[in-house]
Order: C-alpha cells, then sequence, then structure tokens
C-alpha cells in the first residue's frame, strides 16, 4: 500500500513522517498518509501569505471555473470518494454517497456565487453633504485561512472551508481530522489540476499538536474551525484573529399534538442514528408532548429496530461504528449512567467492539450527561412535556443553540418557534439535521460563533471596503 502525498502549495510532497489510517469497523489499516516536517509548514505557510494579493485579484471567471472543475471531477470520482470515505471513517457507503453528491453541489454553489460577487452601488446624495458621490462597497478577503476540519464528514466540512476561500480569493491551508486525511487529500489532488496559484491550497494531515504554530501565526488571520469545543480554547490562543466556529450541540426534535406521528417517528430515528450519531446536527433530545408522547414512543422503539446496523460496506447499513473503541466505551458509558440514575431503556444500549446499538431512552434525569452535553452517538433521548409552552421551554434549556426541529402542520406555531427557540435554524416538519449547502448555517451559545454555507462563509471570510466616487452628475 504505498503512501498519499499531501499537497504542499498545490504540489504533491512527501514529509518526515507517516501517518495509519484505520478502517474503525474493520479495525484494518485503511491508508498511510505523508505528514509534513515542520519546515513544510512554514512553506505552505510563506506560499498563502506570499500569494495573498495574487489570489485576492483573481479573475472572478479563474476562480469560478477551478471551482466548476472541482465541481466536475468530484462528480466523475464519486464513487472512488465515497469508498474512501467509508474506507477511513466507518460511515455507511449510503451516505457516504450522498456526501459526496452534497460536496458537488457545494462546488458548484461557491462558482456560481463568485460570478455574483459583484458589490453594491449606493447613491450617496440623500443628503446635501454627498451630492454628486456615489460609493461602491465591494467585500476583499481578510487574508490567508487556516482550515480545521473534523472526521465525521471528511469531503463536505472540507469542502465548506476551501470552496468559500476560492470564491472569495483566500489562500487556505486546510487540516483534516488526524482519523480521515485520505478524502481531504483527495480534494487536493483534484483542486491541484486547475489554474489556480499553487499557494492557494495546502492540504496537510498531521497531529493535533504539529498545528499549534499554523494557530498562533499571524500570516494567518483567519481560523475557521468545526469540531468539538477545544474550539473555544482555540479562540484563545488566537485572540487578534477572525475565528469561526461550528462546535455541534445536543440538537432537540419536538414532537407536538398536530405531528404525522409515522413521519416524525421514521425521521428521528433514522437521523439520530445514521451515522452512528456522529452528526453536529443529528437528533438527540426528542421533546414530546404528553398527548402524543406514549403512542410515538411505541412507533419511535419500532423504527429504530427496524434499522440497519452492522457493515458501513453494505448498501442497506444505516448505522455503522463509531470513529473508534474509545468514543463507543464513552457513549455505552453514559447510557448506562442515566439508566443507573432513573432512565428506562426501551431498546438498545449494548456496545459491541465500536459499535453501540441504536438506543432509545426515556424519563432520564435532567442534569444526565445524555441530556445536558453532546452525545455524538446513536442516543435518542426522549423528554415528556405538557404543551408547546414547556416544549419549547425544554429546547431552549440547553448550553448549546445550533438547530432543532419542529414536528407540527399549524403555520403559527411555526413561526412561534422561529421567534422563539433559541437556535440558528428552526426546521419545521422535520428534523434538524437538514442542511442546504446554501443557507446559513451555525449556533448560538456553545454551538460556536460565525457561519457556515457558501454564501455566509464567503462573507466571514472577507470585510467591506468602500469606495467612494466624487463629482458625479446622477
Amino acid at each position: 500500500m504505498s503512501t498519499r502525498p499531501f499537497w504542499l502549495a498545490g504540489t504533491a510532497a512527501t514529509g518526515d513522517t507517516e501517518m495509519t489510517v484505520v478502517n474503525p469497523y474493520t479495525g484494518r489499516t485503511a491508508g498511510t498518509v505523508a505528514v509534513p516536517s515542520v519546515d513544510q509548514i512554514e512553506e505552505a505557510v510563506a506560499a498563502a501569505h506570499a500569494v495573498s494579493a495574487e489570489a485576492a485579484a483573481l479573475p472572478a471567471h479563474v476562480r469560478a471555473d477551478a471551482l466548476d472543475h472541482v465541481s466536475r471531477r468530484l462528480a466523475e470520482r464519486a464513487e472512488e470518494i465515497a469508498q474512501t470515505i467509508t474506507a477511513e471513517s466507518g460511515k455507511p457507503i449510503k451516505w457516504a454517497r450522498a456526501e459526496a453528491g452534497r460536496a458537488v453541489s457545494v462546488f458548484r454553489w461557491a462558482a456560481e456565487e463568485s460570478r455574483r460577487d459583484s458589490g453594491e452601488l449606493q447613491r450617496l446624495d440623500t443628503d446635501p453633504g454627498g451630492t454628486g458621490r456615489m460609493a461602491l462597497v465591494r467585500r476583499v478577503p481578510q487574508g490567508p485561512v487556516l482550515g480545521i476540519s473534523p472526521f465525521n464528514f471528511p469531503l463536505n466540512l472540507v469542502a465548506h472551508k476551501i470552496a468559500p476561500a476560492i470564491a472569495v480569493g483566500a489562500p487556505i491551508i486546510l487540516k483534516p481530522a488526524p482519523a480521515t486525511p485520505m478524502t481531504a487529500l483527495l480534494l487536493g489532488e483534484i483542486i491541484a489540476e486547475t489554474a489556480l496559484p499553487g499557494g492557494m491550497v495546502s492540504v496537510l494531515p498531521m497531529p493535533n499538536d504539529r498545528a499549534a504554530t499554523l494557530l498562533t501565526d499571524e500570516r494567518l488571520p483567519v481560523i475557521s474551525f468545526t469540531g468539538g469545543q477545544f474550539g473555544w480554547e482555540l479562540q484563545k490562543l488566537a485572540p487578534h484573529k477572525h475565528v469561526t466556529l461550528e462546535l455541534g450541540g445536543n440538537a432537540a426534535a419536538v414532537v407536538l399534538d398536530d405531528a404525522d406521528l409515522d413521519w416524525a417517528a421514521g425521521r428521528v430515528a433514522l437521523f439520530g442514528n445514521n451515522q452512528a450519531g456522529q452528526v453536529c446536527i443529528g437528533v438527540q433530545r426528542v421533546v414530546v408532548t404528553d398527548a402524543v408522547h406514549d403512542e410515538f414512543v411505541s412507533r419511535l422503539v419500532d423504527a429504530v429496530e427496524a434499522l440497519g446496523v452492522g457493515d458501513p460496506a453494505d448498501p442497506a447499513t444505516d448505522v455503522g461504528p463509531l470513529v473508534n473503541e474509545d468514543a463507543a466505551v464513552r457513549v455505552a458509558a453514559w447510557i448506562d449512567e442515566a439508566v443507573a440514575a432513573g432512565a428506562k431503556l426501551r431498546t438498545g444500549g449494548t456496545r459491541e467492539g465500536v459499535t453501540v446499538a441504536p438506543t432509545v431512552l426515556t424519563d432520564v434525569p435532567a442534569d444526565a450527561r445524555v441530556v445536558r452535553e453532546e452525545v455524538f452517538g446513536p442516543v435518542l433521548v426522549v423528554q415528556r412535556v405538557s404543551d408547546t409552552d414547556e416544549a419549547f421551554a425544554t429546547v431552549n434549556d440547553s448550553d448549546f443553540g445550533l438547530q432543532a426541529g419542529v414536528f407540527t402542520r399549524d403555520l403559527q406555531t411555526a413561526f412561534r418557534a422561529h421567534r422563539e427557540l433559541e437556535v440558528g435554524g428552526v426546521i419545521i416538519g422535520d428534523v434538524p439535521t437538514f442542511r442546504a449547502d446554501q443557507m446559513p448555517y451555525g449556533g448560538v451559545r456553545k454551538s460556536g460563533v460565525g457561519k457556515e454555507g457558501v454564501r455566509s462563509a464567503m462573507t466571514d471570510l472577507t470585510y467591506e471596503r468602500v469606495l467612494v466616487l466624487t463629482g458625479i452628475d446622477l
């Protein structure tokens, strides 16, 4: 098995060490990747800094053509990419294929947005002092970006770092998760086929401790981080940088009296477990009104037990392994802890190696970790409430606030949910797990700061620069 090179300023390179990538389900080696030396990391930063002005001045057609090329090549290599995602992350192949398709869309959207990014004209003669003046407001890159991506979406969350950066003309150094670097390296290979300047994109797999200097390097004024609560420590390490954090949560799905219970049970069951629960907006808390609670729980348990669990390479598998055995041990321990505190185990609760059986808990104490913290595993906690007032208060009783889903068919309730729920996104008639890659995505409180989504990320990577023209007859 050959060692995969990394991408240093657009060129394939090998370093002074290697990392072995292990398939979580089989325990076998999925691949070996080269790791850059300290000097090569410095070379990547210097290249990004040096090309910054050229990248910012790239014509829109150059950026858009490169993004379109990446989108096309991702589509052409979609099955190879999906197989790589499954091999290194243990994600069921059906979801890996969906992820490959989403990345195609992300780069296509970025190409379209780069062509539309024309700025705004403002007439200034709205007051006498502005007579004969007009302003052009354009957004320009803040500078080179350090992108740090997690293991659970080895392609799509990498795409959400790189595509917006290319679209605005910002060089980027991408550090993929150490557990899942191979898919990002495939993307780096495709980007290297484009006409972008060499220093514009580097993909550097490395252990987390080797990235410490990148966090504080002043030549990388922007950090875009997706991952766990370490993001807040990162922000402290780089207080003068522009830092975007997407840090997950314990997303709630609300099931109200008028919900379609079969639809709600099926969606909650699937999207609380589909990637072994390792999704930032996967369902964790299920808030159900008393009138439908018992009937819903019965249907939910049936739907959970019908899920396919096992080999992620099998297209019939819905729920595969967690990323490693330590994660599986932790999730199982949290389940046991909740049961010991009085929770009722309705199904699941067992662990076999890296796989935890999809689990439904009811009557869970409000201070249990499976309620208060992010489980990041296949665990659904059903919380009984009396009415809509208590349901919305329960959703807001959280340190997190990324997205929430509300199963209702009432329009007034939908707008009330949007007004009252303290989250970044409210999904009506479905689980909080829905995400369209063009929409703003991000949360409040411990869920992070800033927004992802192609257009929103482009805004986050840039600042407004105003040009005032004087002596114009309007």
